[in-house]
């Protein structure tokens, strides 16, 4: 009985990933009010009931997608290993990852652009997300004062403000990366070009952390 439990467990778990994983893509795709349960279900080649089932509909699906999503975002954050690096290596580090997970995962930037038309409204009501930044901010100022302390970095960076800047030099580029492809004229994503504008990203943080301002 307890092997056949075991089972019964583990199938639910690897139906619930599927079903996730082909939400993700949904509503990547076509945001929180064009995706459509049926399309999920049906690419994942499950009953419409266990959307219900597990998530409790269409919204309770959409914020358990957004979840996997910031837990995703989160682990390539890597706070433990930059924490125990020179400040420096630990900014370039953080930048590097960041640039390299909406790189890499571009269903995360059709999640963020989705909830941001709805103001936060659905990630509001998870209680997982709310303090899932909270380790990183630590970090990011732990290693800005140590930084400063050291006369490596210049002093008085908000981690607020530093962390916004990290995001938004690749989280731009890449989510407009077509619309500035076509108007600039040029293929922003040829792998040279896309591993030149990584290197100008730590470059321009690594510049704004180093200058001392004249006093």
């Amino acid at each position: 009985m307890q092997q056949s439990g075991q089972k019964k467990t583990r199938n639910a778990e690897l139906t619930k990933a599927k079903i996730l994983e082909c939400a993700t893509h949904e509503f990547s795709r076509h945001g929180f009010a064009g995706a459509r349960v049926s399309g999920i279900t049906k690419r994942a080649g499950v009953n419409i009931n266990l959307v219900y089932h597990y998530f409790s509909g269409k919204e309770g699906l959409f914020i358990a997608v957004m979840e996997r999503a910031y837990k995703t975002i989160r682990s390539h954050h890597n706070d433990t290993e930059i924490r125990g690096l020179d400040p420096i290596e630990a900014m370039e580090t953080l930048v590097r990852s960041t640039f390299q997970l909406f790189l890499k995962k571009p269903e995360i930037i059709g999640l963020l652009n989705a909830e941001n038309l709805y103001s936060a409204s659905h990630i509001r009501k998870s209680k997982e997300i709310e303090t899932l930044y909270h380790p990183l901010l630590e970090a990011i100022e732990e290693i800005l004062e140590r930084g400063a302390k050291e006369g490596k970095f210049r002093s008085n960076v908000d981690p607020i403000d530093l962390f916004i800047s990290i995001n938004a030099e690749g989280y731009m580029f890449l989510s407009n990366c077509h619309t500035l492809g076509f108007v600039l004229h040029e293929n922003l994503m040829d792998p040279e070009r896309v591993r030149q504008r990584e290197e100008h990203i730590v470059k321009v943080i690594l510049y704004f952390l180093q200058f001392q301002p004249p006093q």
